[in-house]
């Protein structure tokens, strides 16, 4: 079994304990969610910039950190939109997160999470997030179709995410608008920047691109803005950082 294996089978459980206990969400009467999308398409290659105190691939990075503390050093230093991980088990995360993040910032918050049932659709407009992670490889396509309907219908866009060509195929047959390549082998855990590059030249013109994972340098930047991505998403390079808002200006070029 592969850690993306076990990680699936523990939201099987989390999910199945959510319907035991009869979870409901109410969504009537929350705000109107941000523009993820647009955020996305300003001028240059935008910053989506990750809240993560841990990995199963790098153990603790900044445990303990404060998510509201890191969102406003984030929106200072020039983030588009800000990705909260919420699972609590192998990320460290919180879903309280989202909505403090929320709260302190008026950047678009993207719910990272493994969502594999629509009830956590739901929960995740209720927690306050304006996107979600669609993760191509634990979905097929018609729950990739349903999961985007689903949320065009409560007000959430969607960052779908591809690791290879057999991925791509099945999400660009879909309605995906913004689709990331991890260079991340979420079974591996290795990390191949060349994905990013190969699966890009297969991504039709009008399709929001991401490069995600890996990027460490103002050099990896450039490469991925040379090869026409419209965003990227860093995570374990800035929650390591000394100095996050240094390294996130680093990162931009600023």
């Amino acid at each position: 079994m592969t850690i993306l294996d076990e990680i699936v089978a523990h939201k099987r459980d989390e999910v199945a304990r959510k319907r035991t206990q009869g979870q409901r969400y109410d969504l009537n009467g929350l705000p109107p969610t941000r523009d993820f999308a647009s955020s996305l398409r300003g001028e240059g290659i935008s910053m989506i910039t990750e809240i993560k105190r841990c990995s199963p691939s790098s153990g603790e990075i900044r445990g303990g950190a404060d998510p509201t503390q890191i969102a406003t050093i984030y929106e200072k230093n020039g983030a588009a939109a800000i990705s909260v991980l919420t699972d609590r088990k192998y990320f460290g995360g919180r879903d309280e997160f989202v909505a403090l993040v929320k709260g302190v910032t008026d950047l678009p918050v993207l719910r990272k999470e493994f969502l594999i049932d629509p009830i956590q659709i739901y929960e995740s407009r209720a927690l306050g997030a304006d996107a979600i992670l669609l993760i191509a490889s634990i979905l097929d396509r018609t729950e990739i179709n349903d999961f985007l309907n689903l949320a065009e219908e409560v007000g959430l866009s969607c960052l779908v995410e591809v690791h290879s060509e057999d991925d791509l195929e099945k999400v660009l047959r879909t309605k995906a608008q913004v689709i990331g390549i991890n260079n991340r082998n979420l079974s591996t855990l290795t990390v191949d920047m060349t994905t990013s590059l190969r699966l890009k030249s297969l991504i039709p013109a009008g399709i929001i691109t991401v490069s995600e994972s890996g990027l460490k340098e103002r050099e990896d930047i450039l490469m991925l803005e040379a090869a026409a991505f419209d965003a990227v998403l860093i995570g374990e390079s800035l929650m390591d950082a000394s100095d996050i808002g240094a390294k996130l200006r680093e990162l931009r070029g600023r």
